[in-house]
Order: C-alpha cells, then structure tokens, then sequence
C-alpha cells in the first residue's frame, strides 16, 4: 500500500462523494492513517452482533460506524460550505491549511 498525504483531520465536516451513504455530511471522530480511513459521524452504520459481557449482559444486535476510505470523503469548506480541496501554505513560518475555492483558512 501506498502511503499518501492525508489532508483531512478529526473535527473536519465532510461530504461523502460516493457508496450507499452517498451525499451525506458529518464530523470526522477519527482518522486511521494505516489503513486510509476515516470514521465519520452518522455514515456507513453496520449492525454489529455483540457477545454477552459484565458490562451488557444481554448482547445483542447494536448500530455502529464503521470508517469508510479517504477517496470517498471530501471536505466541506467552513466559509462557503461545500465542498473544497485542500492546500498547504505557509503563513509566519506555519504551514497551514486552507480551502482552495475560497482561499480561506481551516481554523
């Protein structure tokens, strides 16, 4: 596997550009970087079968997210909100992240 230069990072709102959950925006809660996945909030739920434990001790069938890959998911420019690249400047020796539509930039 390749490694690629991730441009999305948890606390980013994203639209998913492709798959079932096609069109779908939400907060991305956690970034796999081994794997080129993101775990964004509301999208791609699968039901998971749980084994009985101490802290549920009836099991069951529950709900969950499960992550879905980078190339699916595109970033959602705060300022204009929808969706945008995303680049790499330096500002006062900072490299910082910036919409590329609007040219502002991410936090």
């Amino acid at each position: 596997m390749t490694k690629v230069k991730i441009k999305i990072r948890k606390g980013d709102t994203v639209k998913v550009i492709a798959g079932n959950d096609k069109g779908k925006t939400g907060l991305v809660q956690e970034v796999i970087t081994a794997t080129n996945r993101v775990l964004v909030e509301g999208v791609n739920i699968v039901t998971k079968h749980v084994k009985p434990s101490a802290a549920n001790p009836n099991g069951g069938i529950e709900k969950v997210e499960a992550p879905i890959h980078i190339s699916n998911v595109a970033f959602v420019d705060p300022a204009k909100g929808e969706t945008s690249r995303v680049g790499r400047k330096v500002v006062d020796g900072k490299i910082v992240r910036y919409a590329k539509k609007s040219g502002e930039e991410i936090k």
